[in-house]
């Protein structure tokens, strides 16, 4: 009959083992031998050390001399085995003595733990870090990561220097308008791995977002960059897509910018002017950005349109619009989400897609949502000293979420305005959260503790923010339109949204589906267990100024 010892040591539910001091197992129990592959009589034959992979046997030599010296009590050491079938296997593996009464050591205590399911999660969830969901391309994030790197080493090293292009297609927009969002998709992937045959080894590809695409090209001059470029723009020319049995020509504007001693912020700014540059002149072709020569002509572009929104700013030409989000459980709206707009010179309004581009590659971002923060908490303001609650939600920038600058606004403008933080709620996309986890993280949980709300948006789009639900404290998922669109018709969104609300009340999380476009939708959408609605037939977007017009004045 087994001890208590020896019965726990046998049937426990993690791999443990027993070594003498000459690295020999004496006791191995029955979850090793799952672990590894191998029987007991096998795994006594074999040596401690030999259980490691060939890449890992000496990975923990300097935790095993201190152990053995006294100068630890234990280790622990994530690292790989070889199975016995010659795959590897993950373990997370913890290392004690036994000592006898003097205090000398006798054996060793190994407890293993399986962890590859663990692993291979945290390989998917680098994957979606530093990668584009859609292209599998690198993301902005690890483009510019990876553009920083190659400046600072041609400064350093003094090298041939490089260069980088940037891509926006032609029209792209007509193409999702006509064809939806999934022929869109379809070309976007067409284009990435056309790109990725023109490109060398050497080279970083990457889907910055939308239709534009960043290519780094190391230790080439001008000429050999415009040679590049060229080759790109015919290549995409030649390239025809198939939408929906229509053969649609693809071409780019493509801006090409030169190291030349600048940061890769200014790198990214020369090479979006040219861009800009290429699309002024016609489309299909590219640019090359020339400061010395020429730059009062490649400036006046998208510098005049960065200067437009720095003089907006100083001169309260931001505007805001807002929608009602309608609680499908009592019919009422209590919820707003705010909308920027930019009023120019001549008196047109801007949508957001017309300048917060050019707002997020020249730094102006950050002024634009450090004031949409500051007018939304004033609003609340306004409306709880009138005896009534208004809750907001408002859109962050993804270039926005890990600038502490903007956590101490926000902090500040909730000390002064004594409103209730819950009131405001941060809309952040699945691209934001995914893109800048870390920073996302950071920046939800600091805000959240002090009491304010946040909405994944575009939920769904990826999928990929699964992995993320339990990093992030969201408390609304707002689901992506085009599960919304197709839902009254659609058997395959009826069962993604479905499932997306499950999730939701599962976590405790509530719903909001966007692009309602008529009641027999939204009654649909009530009785799928979807919290809130939101689009043109709950209500259009209208100045705030109008909407609240009762309450401002009061």
């Amino acid at each position: 009959m087994l001890g208590p010892f020896e019965n726990a040591f046998t049937h426990a539910p993690i791999g443990m083992a027993l070594v003498d001091m000459a690295d020999r197992f004496l006791r191995v129990n029955n979850a090793l031998c799952r672990i590894t592959g191998f029987t007991a009589d096998e795994l006594c034959a074999r040596s401690f050390r030999d259980l490691s992979d060939p890449h890992d046997v000496d990975l923990d030599a300097s935790q095993m001399a201190e152990l053995l010296g006294g100068h630890i009590p234990t280790y622990h050491v994530e690292k790989r085995y070889r199975h016995a079938w010659g795959h590897q296997v993950w373990v997370l593996l913890s290392v004690s003595l036994i000592r006898n009464d003097a205090g000398r050591a006798q054996h060793i205590i190994a407890q293993v733990q399986d962890i590859t399911e663990r692993k291979a999660l945290e390989g998917r969830l680098e994957q979606l870090v530093d990668h584009d969901f859609l292209t599998a391309l690198f993301n902005a994030r690890r483009f510019e990561q990876a553009l920083a790197q190659e400046t600072k080493s041609a400064a350093r090293y003094g090298s041939s220097g490089g260069a980088v292009l940037l891509l926006d297609l032609d029209h792209f927009k007509a193409v999702n308008d006509e064809f939806g969002h999934k022929a869109g998709d379809d070309l976007l992937k067409t284009v990435a791995a056309a790109l990725g045959g023109r490109i060398r080894e050497t080279d970083v590809l990457a889907r910055l977002g939308g239709d534009e695409f960043g290519i780094i090209l190391p230790h080439v001059d001008a000429e050999q960059a415009e040679v590049v470029a060229d080759g790109i723009v015919k290549a995409l020319r030649r390239q025809t897509a198939m939408l929906a049995e229509h053969q649609i020509p693809v071409t780019a504007s493509v801006g090409v910018a030169l190291f030349d001693g600048l940061t890769h912020i200014e790198i990214l700014a020369a090479a979006d002017l040219a861009m800009y540059e290429a699309k002024e002149a016609g489309r299909d072709r590219f640019a090359l950005y020339r400061p010395l020569n020429d730059a009062p002509v490649r400036l006046s572009s998208r510098l005049a349109e960065a200067e437009r929104i720095q003089r907006a700013l100083t001169h309260d030409q931001l505007e805001l619009y807002c929608q009602p989000i309608l609680d499908l459980a009592n019919n009422e709206v209590s919820q707003y989400e705010l909308l920027l707009r930019l009023r120019t010179d001549s008196g047109d309004l801007l949508p957001p897609s017309a300048f917060l581009y050019v707002a997020e590659r020249f730094g102006t971002i950050l002024s634009i949502d450090c004031w949409v923060v500051q007018q939304a908490v004033a609003l609340i303001a306004t409306h709880a000293k009138a005896g009534r609650s208004l809750t907001l939600h408002l859109n962050i920038s993804a270039k926005s979420i890990g600038h502490p600058e903007l956590v101490t606004v926000i902090e500040r403008a909730l000390a002064d305005a004594h409103i209730d933080p819950a009131c405001l709620v941060f809309e952040l996309t699945e691209t934001a959260a995914i893109g800048n986890i870390d920073h996302a993280k950071t920046f939800t949980t600091e805000l959240r503790s002090r009491g304010c709300r946040f909405a994944l948006d575009d939920f769904g789009s990826g999928f990929g923010s699964f992995y993320y639900l339990k990093h992030l404290p969201f408390d609304y998922f707002k689901i992506d339109g085009d599960f919304i669109r197709g839902f009254g018709a659609n058997t395959t969104d009826q069962l993604v949204v479905e499932a997306i609300v499950g999730i939701a009340r599962g976590m405790g999380k509530k719903t909001v589906a966007e692009f309602v476009a008529d009641q027999d939708m939204t009654d649909r959408l009530r009785r799928s267990g979807i919290d809130y609605a939101q689009g043109f037939h709950i209500g259009m977007p209208r100045p705030i100024v109008e909407t609240f017009a009762q309450t401002i004045s009061a």
